[in-house]
């Protein structure tokens, strides 16, 4: 494993050094969250429109408690995983700010949108937040480059930063929650193999984004998986995709590109914010022949699952749980508490075989089970442990 300046420093696009370096790393296991809807719940905090300096605190008591201000951006509104991350997270807010002791936290949230609009637009929102000088910021990355000026000047000014989901490159973490995204990857190119002979040569199609750690690290893993099971695998194609609208554009030119039934045995989709939207276009298409390995839980791709649609394993993400830890370490910064800071929380092979163990996005996790299917790792675990911890 690296050391923690090396871990958080990581140099641009370097996801398989980042992912071999912490390996297949379990996380932290969080408490029940229950529901995972796909529309944008209603805020209960300021709503995330702008950044603001307010400073309002709750109403003082007999006994006031501290309350930290903590900027939070995050990246999508389409993305359901990532809305999903922002429940977990303002949940987590609701429940230390329920209790009787101990600091409460005011939110100062604001979205940045998707595509290179949401990109700039999260730059500016940065900006904002450093002029107001909350206690901690925690940020969803939309590009793992995009805010490393901002990065460098929060260390020089002593706020802490806490990245979940995507890291920043250059510059200091103060910590990291995201997904293990390259054992979902694995998740999915094991599971693959084992569907086809030894000798098949797979005809794959990658729908993938490069631009941020998750998804390439994803893709690291997928294709990692397929060789050190010694399956032979072409790629016909590439294309991008990682929200609804280039989803469609993507599964259109697949269609475009690969008309005939039977050319392509796999597509591989990074994430189900863009790989939904191919799914239906070859469906829709009446490509049925065509199997679907993907990646976040969306609840329509488990449905999918279920149904027997193209999707046959789909590594889910616990996006509830990876963004009430995001709040929690941001909270240990603050108040110098000991306990795990950078973390990587298992994903779970969603397939036909293993429905029934899977509870959705906000968890909690389940228990470890032996995989119905050939792997260099029998047993799926959520056994945690923290890549580093406060002293």
């Amino acid at each position: 494993m690296h050391p923690p300046s090396r871990l958080l420093d990581a140099p641009r696009r370097g996801t398989r050094a980042f992912a071999r370096a912490l390996g297949l790393v379990a996380a932290i296991a969080v408490g029940a969250l229950v529901g995972c809807e796909r529309r944008t719940p209603e805020p209960r905090h300021p709503p995330p429109q702008a950044v603001s300096a307010d400073k309002t605190a709750p109403t003082p008591d007999a006994h006031p408690r501290p309350t930290f201000r903590i900027g939070v951006l995050y990246w999508s509104e389409n993305i359901p995983g990532q809305v999903a991350m922002r429940r977990g997270l303002e949940a987590e807010a609701d429940a230390i700010n329920a209790r009787t002791d101990g600091p409460r936290v005011t939110l100062l949230p604001a979205i940045a949108g998707d595509g290179e609009a949401g990109r700039l637009r999260q730059i500016e929102q940065m900006k904002r937040l450093l002029a107001a000088r909350p206690d901690a910021i925690i940020v969803q990355p939309t590009d793992n480059d995009a805010l490393t000026p901002q990065l460098r000047e929060a260390n020089t000014l002593g706020v802490p930063v806490v990245a979940f989901d995507q890291y920043i490159s250059g510059g200091r973490l103060d910590a990291y929650i995201t997904s293990d995204n390259r054992q979902a990857g694995t998740l999915d190119g094991e599971y693959i193999a084992a569907r086809f002979p030894d000798d098949h040569v797979l005809r794959l199609v990658l729908v993938e984004y490069p631009r941020v750690s998750s998804t390439v690290e994803r893709l690291d893993g997928f294709l990692a998986a397929l060789r050190e099971r010694g399956q032979p695998f072409t790629i016909l194609g590439s294309y991008e995709a990682v929200e609804p609208q280039s989803g469609r554009v993507a599964g259109r030119q697949i269609l475009a590109d690969f008309p005939v039934r039977g050319s392509v045995d796999v597509v591989f989709t990074v994430n189900d914010g863009g790989g939904l939207a191919v799914v239906d276009t070859l469906a829709g298409a009446g490509r049925d022949e065509i199997l679907v390995a993907t990646i976040d839980g969306d609840p329509e791709s488990v449905a999918n699952i279920t149904a027997g649609r193209l999707t046959v394993i789909d590594s889910a993400q616990f996006c509830g749980p990876i963004g009430a830890s995001a709040l929690r370490a941001a909270l240990a910064l603050l108040t110098g508490q000991a306990g795990p800071i950078d973390q990587m929380i298992p994903t779970f092979p969603v397939t036909r075989e293993t429905l029934t163990r899977y509870p959705g996005w906000m968890g909690p996790l389940p228990p470890s089970f032996s995989k119905p299917w050939d792997s260099a790792t029998p047993v799926w675990s959520p056994e945690p442990v923290p890549v580093r911890t406060t002293p």
